[in-house]
C-alpha cells in the first residue's frame, strides 16, 4: 500500500470535481483514457454532499440466500480489516448476487458504525437504503440500486480486489467521487493532480474566453484549437 497523502493534499483534492480530476489524470498519460472510472450505473445517491475522497476498503457480499454454515464472515473480521487502511476510508462492496441489489448491507446502522470507524462513504454495485436517515450524517452513498430490505445479506470476503461498475478496486486505492461518478486516482501521480488541473485549466480557459469574445470566428477557433491541442 502506498504512503498516504498529506491531509492538506487530500483536502485540496476535495476542491475539484471528478471530471476535473479525470482531465488532470490524462495530463500524465499513466493509463488509457477509457479506464480508471466506474460505469454510469453506479449512481451518486446524495449529490448535495459534494465530493468524497478516501482510501478503499473492500468486501464482497451476497443476500439472495442465507450463507451456508462457515461460508459467511463475522462483521468483526470486516471491522478489523477497515483499520488496516488509512483514513479517510471508503467502503467498496461487490454484490455477487445475479442480479445484484436484492438485499442491502447499507443503511442507518452501518452508516453510523462505519462513520465512527473513519469511513466517509460506501460504493457498491448492490443496494443502499434508509436514505432519509443517512444523508444528514454526511455519509456518501454511491450505488447501483435502492432497496427495501437487507434480505439475507452476509459478507463472504474482505480485503481482496473487487469489481464494481467495471472498475477493479484494490485495498488502499485512492478514490474520488461526486455527482458525476466514481474514479481512481493513481497513487504515483496523486500529489501532482493540482499541477495537472492547472495545465488543463490554462488550456481550456483560453478556448472558453475566446468563444465568449466579440472577436470569435470559426477560423480563429480552429487556429487556437490546433495550437493548444495538437
Amino acid at each position: 500500500m502506498m504512503q498516504p497523502l498529506d491531509p492538506a493534499m487530500l483536502e485540496q483534492l476535495r476542491t475539484f470535481n471528478t471530471p476535473t480530476i479525470a482531465n488532470a489524470v490524462e495530463v500524465f498519460d499513466v493509463r488509457p483514457r477509457n479506464e480508471g472510472f466506474m460505469r454510469p450505473e453506479i449512481k451518486c445517491v446524495f449529490p448535495r454532499l459534494g465530493v468524497m475522497v478516501g482510501y478503499a476498503v473492500t468486501l464482497k457480499i451476497q443476500s439472495i440466500t442465507p450463507g451456508a454454515k462457515g461460508a459467511s464472515l463475522p462483521a468483526s473480521v470486516h471491522w478489523q480489516d477497515i483499520m488496516k487502511v488509512p483514513a479517510p476510508r471508503v467502503i467498496v462492496v461487490e454484490d455477487l448476487d445475479d442480479p445484484p441489489g436484492l438485499g442491502s448491507l447499507w443503511g442507518e446502522v452501518n452508516a453510523n458504525m462505519h462513520k465512527a470507524m473513519g469511513c466517509v462513504g460506501c460504493v457498491t454495485n448492490g443496494s443502499v437504503r434508509d436514505l432519509d436517515e443517512v444523508e444528514p450524517l454526511g455519509f456518501h452513498f454511491f450505488a447501483g440500486h435502492i432497496a427495501v430490505s437487507h434480505a439475507y445479506v452476509h459478507i463472504v470476503e474482505v480485503g481482496l480486489p473487487v469489481r464494481v461498475g467495471g472498475l477493479t478496486v484494490r485495498p488502499g486505492d485512492l478514490l474520488h467521487a461526486d455527482r458525476h461518478g466514481v474514479m481512481n486516482i493513481p497513487h504515483e501521480i496523486a500529489a501532482r493532480i493540482p499541477e495537472g488541473v492547472k495545465t488543463v485549466d490554462t488550456m481550456e480557459r483560453q478556448i472558453i474566453n475566446y468563444s465568449k469574445s466579440k472577436e470569435f470566428t470559426v477560423e480563429g477557433l480552429t487556429e487556437l484549437w490546433n495550437r493548444l491541442r495538437p
